[in-house]
């Protein structure tokens, strides 16, 4: 039995998660992620844009990656929880009832992926550019969206008699069954919110210190919140399919971890010098004051072939390298 002080310094969850706007019903879930959407733009778009992109082009490129990230997300929860929508008894309709919720984030990141891939190819701002623009302010969303979890008390973790134990209610339809009456739990939405917030910190810091760009600071992003998701989903109570005893989105953060690694190393080998521009060659925007490629015009990508770029008012060539 849990003693009477971890109960008193526990963690409580809102006893509501949505309310009425007329017709609708509001979901702090969907708040919480509005708001992380909407605070990663404006990061973005500041980091763009000092870096000599248009302003507000990031809306542009969002109009494409925000809906394919929710279809992303939504595949990839189906796909890895089949027996929540088919089978016997199963209505097959609610594959599409998203508002009921399931989404999976790293069904997000490939779906949103592919379509800041098509925004890019459509404004002419290179994607690594806006990878790395992007990569803190996406893991400050995906902080703010955890929250989420907290309002709909869900995906919670393993029992604990910790300080810090999440309060969960007894009707839950997640309680865990055998478990008694006031049994407090890990609040792995907390643990992810602080990982992410400390993430967000590390990439400002080591982009700025490295001067890191062709999408190693992107790579960051990714091994820096994989890793922290194979501890935080390793201790997650929720339903999960199960492959070689491990759960699926254990091995997908195992695989994010991989592919950070590669893509710092390969970027790293082919792009040894810093971009020339945000824009991808003969797409550039110019204007009064732009500043480029972080004050760092002189610089080039040193396995592409010498060129003049007008637009940008700087002549690059291969003897342009410091």
């Amino acid at each position: 039995m849990l003693s009477s002080v971890a109960v008193v310094t526990s963690i409580p969850s809102p006893g509501i998660s949505s309310f009425p706007l007329g017709p609708l019903t509001i979901h702090f879930y969907a708040l919480c992620i509005l708001a992380g959407i909407v605070v990663a733009a404006f990061m973005t778009n500041r980091r763009l844009t000092k870096r000599g992109a248009e302003p507000w082009v990031v809306i542009d490129i969002c109009l494409l990656a925000v809906p394919l990230a929710i279809i992303g997300a939504r595949i990839f929860h189906v796909l890895t929880h089949p027996d929540f929508y088919f089978g016997e008894g199963k209505n097959l309709w609610a594959v599409f009832f998203i508002w009921e919720g399931g989404i999976a984030i790293f069904g997000a990141l490939i779906g949103g992926a592919v379509g800041a891939w098509l925004g890019c190819k459509w404004t002419g701002i290179r994607f690594w550019s806006f990878a790395d623009a992007l990569a803190p302010g996406l893991l400050l969303a995906q902080a703010m969206g955890r929250f989420g979890n907290w309002f709909n008390q869900e995906l919670f973790g393993l029992p604990t008699d910790l300080p810090w134990g999440l309060e969960i209610d007894y009707q839950n339809a997640a309680w865990p069954a055998g478990l008694p009456e006031g049994t407090l739990f890990h609040p792995t939405f907390l643990y992810e919110v602080i990982w992410n917030t400390l993430g967000v910190l590390f990439l400002l810091w080591v982009g700025k210190q490295f001067r890191l760009q062709w999408g190693r600071l992107f790579a960051l992003y990714l091994v820096w919140y994989s890793a922290g998701r194979i501890v935080w989903e390793s201790i997650r109570i929720d339903p999960s399919e199960i492959f070689f005893g491990v759960r699926t989105n254990v091995w997908a953060a195992i695989f994010g971890v991989v592919v950070g690694l590669v893509i710092f190393f390969v970027q790293k080998r082919r792009h040894p010098g810093l971009e020339p521009s945000p824009y991808q060659r003969g797409r550039e925007w110019s204007a009064d004051g732009a500043v480029h490629s972080q004050n760092t015009d002189d610089f080039v990508d040193v396995s592409a072939p010498p060129t003049s770029d007008v637009n940008a008012g700087t002549a690059t060539s291969a003897s342009a390298v410091k």
